[in-house]
């Protein structure tokens, strides 16, 4: 399959707003500094809320249909949760975009739970039939979970045309994330691979200034972004390395070392090594994810989102990210806030790393603050 000729993709998730509203005309400013500098690839989603409208109106209406390319995805664990709500998404989104076909399609989010619905719903079947119509001109998924899940997706589908996946030099090596490995799996298959999150959310393009002092002795004239989006690029395989932008000035950075783009040389991959070291060398709550104090706790405390919220946050001090993160697990897992703790002790007493969780969990209250619900 084509992939465009250079690797930048434009992220539509984090378009900036006026009030509640996308803002279309910086939207349309960002659009135009991209494609002048040659560049193609959009990403968009149906669960994007406003994001296909604003590509409709920044983009479809603006340049012929020809000078770019389109991706959006489907949500099968969105809305109804039937094979009939998930149909109806196609249909919503080229009405939404406008744009008469789609060159990338991909089935939204994938692992844990949400890996069966597609298969229940028969959307594998249903995105190879758009295929064969011409309507879809790729297809994919994107993909958050382990790499074991991957492999078994993967080996149930291997004619998929690419996979989308969460790389970033912080996530290379982490446990729950497991980058290496997802990104591994794929190449196991030849798979050709879309980065999406190479800059953390936006976490990496202001890393802590422990972190930020290596990329600056190395270069101080490149962004932390730079250094960010060129370490998933240089990986054998990528295809695209999606920027979730949301100003022009981010735009104008990011195609400036993009748009002659070199791979990391070896000097610059050992300066990306040691800016992960120190990363990782942050003090953080030596939890390993075992999960055996929320088998105990008989208030159903989130114990695991809410470490792993403290964690980023001592990481990158950064409190909205922390809590949105923390929330949302919350949410998704069905699991009650630390406020609910009765401090009765049970998990302490299963926890194999001897952690004062009970401390933690009121500390949490303090520094994160309460559940959004």
């Amino acid at each position: 399959m084509d992939f465009p000729a250079k690797k930048l993709g434009f992220g539509l998730m984090r378009l900036p707003k006026s009030g509640d509203k996308i803002d279309i005309e910086q939207v349309k400013e960002m659009v135009d500094i991209y494609m002048d500098a040659g560049f193609t690839y959009f990403d968009t989603a149906w669960a994007y809320n406003g994001s296909e409208e604003a590509m409709r109106e920044a983009l479809v209406k603006r340049y012929p249909r020809q000078s770019f390319t389109v991706a959006t995805k489907l949500s099968a664990w969105a809305g109804e949760k039937t094979r009939e709500f998930s149909l109806k998404q196609f249909e919503t989104s080229l009405k939404r975009t406008g744009a008469g076909y789609f060159d990338y399609y991909l089935l939204h989010n994938l692992g844990d739970s949400r890996t069966p619905l597609y298969e229940d719903f028969g959307l594998w079947d249903f995105v190879k039939e758009k295929k064969a119509k011409g309507e879809i001109r790729n297809f994919g998924f994107s993909f958050h979970s382990n790499a074991a899940a991957l492999d078994k997706v993967l080996s149930a589908h291997p004619d998929v045309d690419f996979v989308q996946l969460q790389i970033n030099y912080a996530d290379w090596e982490d446990e729950r994330v497991q980058s290496r490995l997802c990104y591994e799996t794929a190449r196991k298959y030849g798979i050709p691979v879309i980065v999406m999150e190479p800059v953390k959310g936006g976490l990496l393009a202001d890393p802590p200034k422990s972190v930020a002092d290596v990329f600056k002795k190395a270069d101080p004239e490149a962004s932390y972004a730079s250094w960010a989006v060129r370490f998933a690029a240089s990986l054998e395989g990528v295809a695209v390395v999606l920027s979730g932008m949301s100003t022009a000035d981010q735009v104008r950075d990011n195609v400036a070392y993009m748009a002659d783009f070199k791979p990391l040389d070896d000097a610059e991959k050992q300066v990306v090594a040691q800016a992960r070291e120190t990363l990782m060398s942050i003090p953080v709550i030596p939890c390993t994810g075992c999960n055996y104090c929320a088998e105990v706790c008989p208030e159903e405390i989130g114990i695991l989102p809410t470490f792993n919220a403290l964690n980023m946050f001592a990481m990158y001090n950064n409190k909205q990210f922390a809590r949105a993160y923390e929330n949302r697990q919350l949410f998704i897992n069905k699991r009650n806030h630390a406020d609910m703790c009765i401090k009765c002790g049970s998990c302490e007493s299963v926890c194999p790393q001897h952690i004062d969780i009970r401390e933690h969990l009121q500390r949490a209250c303090s520094v994160l603050g309460p559940f959004d619900k």
